[in-house]
């Protein structure tokens, strides 16, 4: 008997739905690249409905959406404010110099929220004949602290705080934030000007992201995903998926988060020198520091179970929809039985 791998790698593997499907096979669709694809439409309002914003546009990647964020924001020479280890920051291979010729100016963040005084004090440091600072980014979830969330009250502060310096959202992950905290997309879009989310992830659609700001950015926007390669023909194929996404998926995240703590309460245990607090673990991603992490990863995969590392040190197990109770039973067992000597 063939023993089921549990992949555990990211929530990017997760397949669409049986309804995603049949909401595919029959999709009405148009030229995306004139505007006429009706049910792309339909998403990128819908969207930005959700959030509280003017419009949206339909990306392929969340990384796209992200380096366009970066492009209508900016300009050559700029300053980008980030946490260290954000996605934009560590994740896209340098992409935002090579696309946008900026660089970035980065705090700590191993908590996952930024240090308003640290933010501040790179802007305040333009009095000083230092760089300008064009543009402020925030992960949330912050994915390599473990998936922490954001509150409203985090948000709306920096926002207060940096005054005209624009503030992106990296929300690849925002509505696992949304329900693990009950705050609402809107609440957390409000403050920012632009705001990007996954559908591809824990909400399960197959491709593409969404990026929302004001008409004038978003009219800016799709210049830049034309620039970037990005603007797709028929694509309410892809956006009818989203559709279901947004309207059957968001709820259901609660699951994954809940999964994500039987892991986190494992992981504690069996690698106690990790000093992992699994109560940390809010949304569905458990990252932990262990000096054997890669050991860790290649011994899982061994008893087949997939994980990953987002650092030498750092290991990352990730729940999603594609996952039963008994898999995460299983994978809480394999875990237990780690040969610490």
């Amino acid at each position: 008997m063939t023993t089921r791998t549990i992949d555990l790698r990211s929530d990017t593997v997760t397949q669409p739905t049986p309804a995603m499907r049949d909401a595919m096979f029959r999709a009405t669709v148009g030229d995306d690249g004139s505007g006429e694809d009706p049910t792309v439409n339909e998403l990128e309002s819908r969207f930005a409905q959700l959030l509280g914003k003017e419009s949206s546009i339909f990306v392929p990647s969340g990384v796209m959406a992200n380096q366009i964020a970066v492009r209508i924001l900016t300009q050559p020479g700029d300053v980008i404010v980030a946490g260290r280890q954000q996605h934009v920051v560590s994740f896209e291979m340098g992409a935002a110099a090579r696309n946008s010729g900026v660089q970035f100016a980065t705090v700590d963040d191993h908590r996952g929220i930024l240090s308003t005084d640290e933010v501040c004090e790179f802007i305040d440091a333009e009095l000083d004949h230092q760089p300008h600072i064009g543009l402020v980014t925030i992960e949330n979830t912050h994915m390599p602290s473990g998936g922490t969330p954001w509150s409203a009250d985090e948000v709306r502060d920096l926002a207060s705080k940096i005054g005209p310096v624009r503030l992106h959202m990296d929300g690849a992950r925002l509505f696992n934030a949304v329900v693990a905290t009950g705050t609402s997309a809107l609440q957390y879009a409000e403050p920012v000007d632009t705001v990007m989310c996954c559908l591809s992830k824990g909400l399960c659609a197959p491709v593409g992201s969404l990026l929302a700001g004001s008409n004038e950015l978003m009219q800016r926007a799709r210049v830049e995903r034309k620039r970037l390669g990005g603007a797709m023909r028929q694509a309410g194929f892809l956006a009818a998926a989203g559709l279901v996404a947004l309207e059957t998926m968001i709820d259901r995240l609660a699951v994954d988060h809940a999964n994500a703590r039987l892991i986190a309460d494992a992981v504690a245990a069996a690698f106690p020198s990790s000093v992992y607090d699994p109560s940390t673990c809010h949304t569905n991603i458990v990252a932990f520091t262990h000096p054997r992490a890669r050991e860790i990863v290649a011994w899982l995969a061994e008893n087949s179970i997939l994980a990953g590392t987002v650092a030498p040190q750092r290991a990352r197990l990730v729940t999603h929809a594609d996952l039963s109770e008994s898999d995460i039973a299983r994978a809480c067992e394999v875990i237990s039985t780690w040969p610490s000597n």
